[in-house]
């Protein structure tokens, strides 16, 4: 196995996400086990001059499809592009993230190209020449291992579960065509959050569920803002119509992995716990001492979310000097 590896760049409004430099990040590492070379897809519109910087992060080459049509991104373009580089150049491994986005895409590639595919993947290695994935399952009660017996191999892993790590390179920039197949799907519209920071690349996650009592999540607003965090919520808290869908963590939800998750007001039923698993530091509040949350909490305290958070926001103030 030494054809190269491709890792897929992700971007939204020319601007690369952070699961990219993740992704690029783990496939430099793949690729110096194998002992090849490091090819990086970037797709979209004027996207050239941005790309030139992956280069830093361990691109021995740039493969970039820059046409008006790969503004937006359309499953079946996207598809039928990097399908045809993947087929072009017989690269052994193609690593993205397992963002909404790379998941849609992951599952695409694997029935275009025959490819067995390992999705949300916590950690990749080389075995006996091997690939090797690893990934949660059963809510993250089990971590199982993913042997690959065929090429190409596609591995997604899971935001925030790897190190980015700057490791520079030639990153000479090739163009590629864009092929663009054919489908029924149409561009209509997209609406973006500005400013709000994706719940799934958050270093600092804080949520809130049913023990916030309603829509008012202001405390932790404040608190997640002070620490350049996300805010989540329990499905509870958005079933009652208190937070919207994006906000969600868990099972039917979103899965994160930030340094910090602070759960606020939530029992921790297991739909919920199985989407913070992988976080390195978890800590619960809660008024009940019996909460279930308390037992997967790294820390834990017991009290009133809303006499509580207000305290933590201060200290934390007057150690910023803010």
């Amino acid at each position: 196995m030494s054809k190269g590896v491709l890792a897929i760049a992700e971007q939204v409004e020319g601007q690369f996400r952070k699961i990219t430099y993740e992704a690029i990040s783990e496939g430099r590492r793949i690729a110096d086990d194998l002992g090849c070379a490091l090819s990086v897809a970037v797709l979209g519109s004027d996207i050239k001059k941005a790309a030139e910087s992956l280069g830093s992060y361990g691109a021995d080459s740039i493969l970039v499809a820059d046409a008006p049509e790969l503004e937006e991104y359309m499953t079946d373009t996207y598809t039928h592009t990097i399908a045809g580089i993947v087929n072009d150049k017989k690269f052994s491994v193609i690593i993205l993230g397992a963002s909404s986005r790379g998941k849609d895409l992951a599952a695409r590639l694997s029935a275009r190209l025959n490819a067995p595919l390992a999705m949300d993947c916590v950690a990749v290695r080389l075995d006996q020449g091997k690939l090797v994935a690893t990934r949660p399952m059963y809510g993250g009660k089990i971590l199982s291992e993913i042997i690959f017996e065929k090429e190409p191999q596609i591995v997604a892993i899971r935001p925030n579960s790897v190190d980015i790590a700057e490791s520079p390179r030639a990153g000479t920039v090739e163009d590629i065509p864009v092929a663009k197949g054919k489908g029924d799907l149409v561009f209509v519209e997209k609406k973006l959050d500005t400013g709000k920071l994706e719940l799934t690349e958050a270093d600092v996650v804080v949520s809130g569920g049913r023990g916030m009592g309603g829509p008012d999540f202001s405390v932790i607003e404040e608190l997640a803002d002070l620490l350049e965090g996300a805010v989540g919520a329990s499905r509870s808290a958005v079933d009652d119509g208190w937070r919207p869908f994006s906000d969600q963590v868990g099972q039917t939800g979103k899965v994160v992995s930030p340094n910090l998750y602070i759960a606020c007001g939530i029992s921790g039923a297991i739909q919920h716990v199985s989407g913070i698993t992988s976080s390195k530091v978890i800590v619960a509040i809660n008024k009940d001492p019996e909460a279930p949350i308390f037992a997967k909490a790294d820390y834990g305290i017991v009290g009133d979310v809303f006499e509580l958070i207000p305290l933590v926001t201060e200290e934390i103030k007057k150690i910023k000097g803010a």
